[in-house]
């Protein structure tokens, strides 16, 4: 069993998905507008898939089975919200079929203070489950 928090981010990050390492090679060491990304970070008792913490930017990327979380997955980005970071989310699919306008997403963004972030809007075709 996992005990602590680095631990488990450890393993998320040995275990990534195909979506999660292509999103990785586009935002790894400062290659994306030179901005500092880390993957898999502790955020309160959460483990965040991409952060950009200069920004307070939280990038999550959602497969599948995160269709069946939707509450959680609503609790757990307010509660990230509510410590001042601004969080997208973007589908696997997302990112294996659109790489490029995920990554104008991301630039947008991490441009604007959250203050005035526009509102998170579907990236995906509707009834994909896929929000931005």
């Amino acid at each position: 069993m996992v005990k602590e928090p680095r631990q488990f981010a450890r393993i998320l990050r040995q275990t990534a998905t195909s979506a999660e390492d292509v999103l990785w090679q586009a935002l790894r060491g400062r290659r994306f507008r030179n901005l500092k990304f880390r993957r898999q970070v502790p955020v309160l008792n959460y483990t965040v898939d991409f952060l950009c913490f200069e920004r307070k930017l939280v990038v999550e990327l959602d497969g599948k089975q995160h269709g069946w979380f939707e509450a959680y997955d609503a609790k757990r980005t307010e509660e990230i919200e509510r410590q001042g970071f601004v969080v997208v989310r973007f589908t696997n699919s997302d990112v294996l079929n659109d790489l490029d306008s995920v990554l104008m997403r991301i630039g947008e963004a991490a441009a604007f203070p959250e203050t005035s972030l526009p509102h998170p809007r579907p990236l995906s075709h509707p009834g994909e489950g896929g929000v931005l």
